[in-house]
C-alpha cells in the first residue's frame, strides 16, 4: 500500500477516523479520505495526544504527496513533533519525506535520508513498511545512479511479495530513471497488478509514466493520457489529472 496512516487506538475519535480514512483511500476515495484525516487530526489534538496527532499529520502529508500538493506536503511534515515519535511511526514519517523528495526530484536529498536510517531500527519495524522505505531508496539510489539501487530494490523484494505489483513498479522506475528498455514491460506487470488488485491510483499513475517512455508509440502515448487523466479525476485528484493531459 502507498499509504499507512499508522497504529492509532481504535477506542479513540483519532483511531475511528483514521480507520475509516484508510478504508475511503482503499477504494480511491480520496477527498472524503482526506477529509475523516481532518477530522482525525482535530480529534488528537482534543485529545491531546502528540503521537497520534503525529500519525495523522504524516498520512495527511502522504496523500497531500500523491495528490502533488508537494508544498502542501512539505508544511505538514514540518509540524510533526519527531521526538515523541515511536520506531514505527518515525520510519513512516522517514519514508514519507523520501517519498515526498522523490516527488520533487530531488533525489540526492533523498539518498542521503536513506543511508543515514539506522539499518538495527529499521530491522525492527515491520516488514511492508520496510518494503515501502526500501522501495522509495530504491528509486532516488537509481536516479542518481548510486551503486547502492540493486541492493536496496533486493531488500524491497525480500520485504514484500515479488510476484506483487509493487516490486515490479518499483523495479520499473528504476528502470525508468536509468533509461533501460526494461521500464515498460515491468510497468505493465505492474499495471496488470494494480488491475487485479483494485488499486485505481497506482494503475492511473502507471498509464501516466508509460505515456512518458521514449518507446511509446505517440498513439498509445496519446490513449495512456486520456485514460489517465479520465481515472485521476473520477478519483478527485485535478493534479494529477493535469499532469496526464499535459
Amino acid at each position: 500500500a502507498l499509504l499507512a496512516a499508522g497504529s492509532i487506538a481504535s477506542a479513540s475519535d483519532s483511531g475511528v477516523y483514521s480507520f475509516r480514512a484508510q478504508r475511503s483511500l482503499d477504494k480511491g476515495k480520496f477527498a472524503k479520505g482526506y477529509n475523516q484525516l481532518e477530522r482525525a487530526l482535530l480529534a488528537s489534538r482534543k485529545e491531546a495526544d502528540l503521537l497520534s496527532e503525529g500519525r495523522v499529520l504524516i498520512a495527511m502529508a502522504q496523500i497531500r504527496t500523491m495528490s502533488l500538493d508537494l508544498d502542501f506536503a512539505d508544511s505538514l511534515l514540518s509540524v510533526v513533533r519527531k521526538e515523541v515519535l515511536d520506531q514505527g511511526t518515525l520510519l513512516q514519517y522517514t519514508k514519507v519525506k523520501i517519498s515526498l523528495l522523490n516527488a520533487q526530484e530531488k533525489y540526492r536529498e533523498a539518498t542521503k535520508i536513506c543511508s543515514a536510517y539506522d539499518e538495527k531500527a529499521l530491522k525492527k519495524n515491520e516488514e511492508t513498511a520496510q518494503a515501502a522505505f526500501y522501495g522509495e531508496c530504491a528509486i532516488a539510489y537509481a536516479a542518481v545512479r548510486s551503486d547502492r539501487a540493486p541492493d536496496a530494490l533486493k531488500m524491497t523484494g525480500k520485504r514484500s511479495d515479488k510476484k506483487g505489483g509493487f516490486y515490479a513498479f518499483i523495479a520499473a522506475r528504476m528502470a525508468d530513471l536509468s533509461g533501460s528498455g526494461e521500464a515498460d514491460s515491468l510497468y505493465r506487470v505492474a499495471e496488470e497488478n494494480a488491475i487485479k488488485a483494485n488499486k485505481p491510483y497506482n494503475t492511473a499513475t502507471i498509464l501516466y509514466y508509460r505515456s512518458k517512455l521514449k518507446s511509446t508509440p505517440k498513439n498509445e502515448a496519446t490513449d495512456l493520457k486520456a485514460r489517465c487523466k479520465n481515472a485521476f479525476e473520477l478519483m478527485g485528484l485535478p493534479n494529477n489529472a493535469k499532469r496526464c493531459g499535459e
